[in-house]
């Protein structure tokens, strides 16, 4: 049973921008002993609120109590001396240390003055073991795909001792059989004291794992301890954007017999020698979303690595609407047509100190309207980011303000914006609806589904097993670099495409 005393109690919280205000009189109440959901689209002020929560951001107006306690935290420092621990949405990792480096890192057990390195792995292993976490405390995070850097985060709070722990979308890379894994985890350290607040866009995820649940609209508080017994995904959705939960589908068919990409035999290695993707055949015909399915790291970065020209394949063919680009760079195959949504938007799709209308040129400053032969057109980049602004509903206070600024589902839309406006005839869509709330991840389905109908190939790469089901017309499972099944997206269900995914099952026939 929560104590009476809550963990964090935030009362009359505001915070302001120029031009915005971000968090209008928020009040939350987070009993200690639970896991507590806060919900609410891109936007709505969450990650203003957690900011604060977490010593990010001083509140203009208002109160943070903790443990009954008011507290005035300068820097996340104060928070974490507090036992409040985050793991951000974005990663927080230095890529050329070890994974024990960056969990030991500010927080390093001495002993006779050096750094005990043995207890610190042998401690890391342990709490690995214990939370399903399974990362290696010696390899490079360089090395990592999204899924492990987030099991380094959520381990790297771990080891601090958080008793207030926030986690930001932390299932968003996680295949279903995961997920459980990470609930029955949380369920016991709430049984064991710790708070959790537990912000996620999945609302059957919210739904599942959380024993209360509140919801941020437009910067204030619209419900507060709402019991996640007695409230339904749809209520929740109506309270978060004013409309029902959106589900991915697509409806009539579109597939027409016009092969748009075939990739013959296709591998890529390793400077060791070792196969990352393994001998890959598939097409994709015109508008047809081919969906690939598979836990991260096995093979599908590298594939879309080789699929762009970043990359170059060590064997195998990549055919593009009849010919053959295997040694194109990357640059012709995009002014060919080749759009390209990366998985992660702050390292790969995004330069976030540079403006939107900067951003809307990324990738496409060779072509039309970004530029006028050898020239750079400013006027016409302007005039075409603020149309897609208005036509992908990209909130923001203009076009001249640094991505930074947007909240996460309007910098996916901007991406979404920028790619589909290079009419593209073949898209590679690596995750992107991640860690979006149900409005953008709603918009963004509209967008493909709206683009296959007019003949666009889609490549589409994600975790959300319902998304890869209900958006594609064909879908193969990689798992080690190989295609190694293929299965209806019309019968398969989540739970037999996780099994399939991680070698415990079969879904379908080698494909």
């Amino acid at each position: 049973m929560p104590d009476q005393v809550p963990a964090v109690r935030l009362s009359s919280i505001t915070k302001r921008f120029p031009g915005v205000v971000a968090n209008r009189d928020i009040d939350l109440v987070i009993a200690r002993g639970e896991v507590h959901a806060l919900c609410g689209e891109n936007g709505a002020g969450k990650s203003t609120l957690m900011k604060i929560l977490y010593g990010m951001q001083r509140p203009d107006e208002g109160e943070i109590e903790i443990d009954g306690q008011k507290v005035s935290f300068r820097s996340p420092a104060d928070a974490i001396a507090r036992g409040i621990g985050m793991v951000h949405q974005h990663f927080k990792l230095a890529d050329n240390l070890t994974v024990l480096e960056n969990v030991i890192l500010g927080a390093e057990p001495t002993r006779l003055g050096r750094i005990d390195f043995a207890a610190a792995r042998a401690r890391i292993r342990e709490m690995s073991q214990a939370y399903g976490l399974r990362v290696d405390p010696d390899v490079l995070v360089e090395r990592l795909g999204v899924g492990d850097r987030q099991r380094v985060e959520i381990l790297k709070v771990l080891y601090r001792g958080a008793k207030i722990l926030i986690l930001d979308e932390p299932t968003a890379v996680l295949v279903p059989q995961e997920v459980e894994e990470l609930f029955a985890n949380l369920r016991e350290l709430r049984a064991e004291g710790l708070t959790v607040l537990f912000i996620s866009h999945k609302l059957d995820e919210v739904l599942s794992v959380a024993d209360t649940i509140s919801v941020i609209r437009r910067g204030t508080t619209v419900a507060t301890g709402l019991p996640a017994s007695g409230v339904t995904a749809p209520q929740l959705a109506e309270l978060m954007v004013g409309s029902e939960l959106p589900t991915p589908e697509l409806r009539e068919s579109t597939v027409t017999d016009e092969v748009q990409l075939e990739v013959a035999g296709l591998t890529v290695r390793t400077a060791e020698g070792r196969a990352v993707v393994d001998e890959v055949s598939l097409r994709i015909r015109r508008g047809e979303i081919v969906g690939l399915a598979g836990v991260e790291g096995n093979g599908q970065g590298e594939l879309i690595e080789a699929l762009m020209g970043i990359r170059p394949a060590d064997s195998g063919t990549i055919v593009y609407g009849g010919e053959d680009v295997t040694g194109w760079p990357t640059r012709r195959r995009r002014e060919a047509g080749i759009g390209y949504i990366p998985e992660d938007r702050h390292r790969q799709g995004l330069i976030l100190e540079g403006t939107l209308w900067e951003n809307r040129m990324l990738g496409h400053q060779t072509r039309r309207p970004n530029s006028r032969g050898p020239w750079i057109d400013k006027r016409g980049a302007r005039r075409d980011t603020t149309r897609i602004v208005r036509e992908y509903d990209v909130r923001t206070p203009g076009i001249d303000v640094p991505a930074a600024a947007l909240s996460g589902g309007n910098q996916q839309k901007l991406i979404v914006g920028r790619e589909m406006s290079g009419e593209p005839r073949l898209l590679i869509a690596a995750h992107p609806t991640r860690g979006i709330d149900v409005g953008a991840q709603a918009a963004i389905w509209d967008y493909l589904r709206s683009a296959r109908a007019a003949g666009l190939a889609v490549l589409l790469i994600s975790a959300d097993l319902e998304e890869l089901i209900g958006m594609s017309d064909t879908l193969h499972v990689i798992l080690r670099g190989r295609l190694v099944a293929q299965v209806d997206p019309g019968t398969v269900t989540p739970e037999e495409l996780g099994s399939a995914m991680t070698g415990a099952g079969r879904a379908g026939d080698a494909g």
